[in-house]
């Protein structure tokens, strides 16, 4: 059978099975009658991106397309956008693995080199690095204000702000983008090259998000990888969380320990540790997603012989708490809970 045959192959069981195909690799997403919307192939929350998950009226179940940016495939092209695969193989491996089938058999040297970075991926990875670029340090605007409103004081050069960044109100409305002000932050890699940029529209009338759908967006590639703040100090030890907020919160009460925002909790049970580290502390939402996310993590984890921790509050998230009782109040909390598991560190 050709290469090209198995490809469509396994894209039409893909196509069979698209429901549970989009329940396990876009969980943030929800069922909308015979369709799965999700905010965008990285596994945002959102309604721009549709996945068709049965065939009707002539169309293919299996199909989808991102409305907000036009593009558009089979099951086959979302997973390879989801993983952030560069190479093909890699994508035909998890598809396999998802179907229950063997892993792919090993490909020809010949093969391997033919193989090319997603073009479409690498044109979102220059735009959010030129996008991340452009903006200018937050202290003094409308994003030190939004973060001020939430008590949040760490903040860091993975973070920037922009007065016009391009905007879609709605996510399927078909106008032509407009313009409005977001805090930035770079997505990087464990070198530390920039792989995306999360983008957090404001509204200047009050300093909160902006009334859209979905103010949270994310531009390029999040699998694996994560917004990054370093306190400086070179520890062995780092702290992983899901969103930006809630990281920072946990960052304003820990401001000598390392950061790493997933954004999503499909996302921070993908996150690749960096080198160095000998111990990842997992500050997550206490809730089914939450929990399924720091046992892949831990799985991991533990695969690599890096001890982990969970860091969890009982009610609301990290900023609810940050807000509402305090930074002392919440560091107190998180050391406990670091004392509870076995960490003995010094405080102020």
């Amino acid at each position: 059978m050709s290469a090209r045959r198995s490809i469509a192959d396994l894209s039409a069981d893909l196509a069979d099975r698209a429901e549970g195909f989009c329940r396990q690799y876009f969980p943030e997403g929800r069922k909308q009658g015979n369709y799965w919307q999700v905010g965008d192939t990285s596994g945002a929350k959102g309604r721009s991106l549709a996945v068709r998950l049965q065939a009707e009226g002539g169309r293919k179940a299996g199909s989808w397309q991102d409305f907000a940016t036009g593009e558009y495939g089979d099951l086959i092209d979302l997973l390879q956008e989801r993983l952030g695969s560069v190479t093909l193989k890699e994508t035909l491996r998890e598809a396999r693995s998802f179907l229950g089938e063997a892993p792919c058999p090993a490909e020809s040297r010949s093969t391997r080199k033919a193989e090319r970075p997603d073009a479409a991926s690498s044109k979102r990875i220059a735009r959010a690095r030129k996008l991340f670029a452009a903006g200018k340090p937050v202290l003094g605007t409308l994003a030190a204000t939004y973060l001020q409103g939430r008590s949040i004081t760490r903040l860091g050069p993975a973070l920037r702000y922009h007065p016009r960044v391009f905007l879609r109100p709605g996510e399927d409305d078909p106008d032509l983008p407009q313009r409005a002000p977001a805090l930035l932050a770079k997505i990087t890699d464990n070198r530390g090259q920039i792989t995306g940029c999360a983008r957090v529209y404001l509204d200047p009338s009050t300093g909160g998000l902006a009334e859209i759908e979905s103010p949270k967006r994310i531009l390029g590639q999040l699998h694996g990888h994560a917004i990054r703040f370093w306190s400086g100090t070179g520890r062995t030890d780092l702290i992983v969380a899901e969103g930006l907020e809630n990281t920072l919160s946990v960052g304003t009460a820990l401001p000598e320990f390392d950061l790493a925002s997933c954004l999503t909790a499909t996302h921070l049970g993908l996150f690749i540790p960096p080198p160095g580290i000998t111990r990842i502390w997992i500050a997550r939402d206490n809730d089914e997603a939450g929990c399924n996310a720091s046992r892949r993590l831990r799985n991991q984890l533990e695969s690599l012989e890096i001890a982990c921790g969970d860091l969890v509050l009982a009610m609301g998230d990290f900023n609810d708490d940050l807000r509402a009782f305090g930074r002392d109040a919440l560091r107190w909390s998180l050391l406990g809970a670091m004392k509870v598991q076995g960490l003995e560190i010094e405080d102020d």
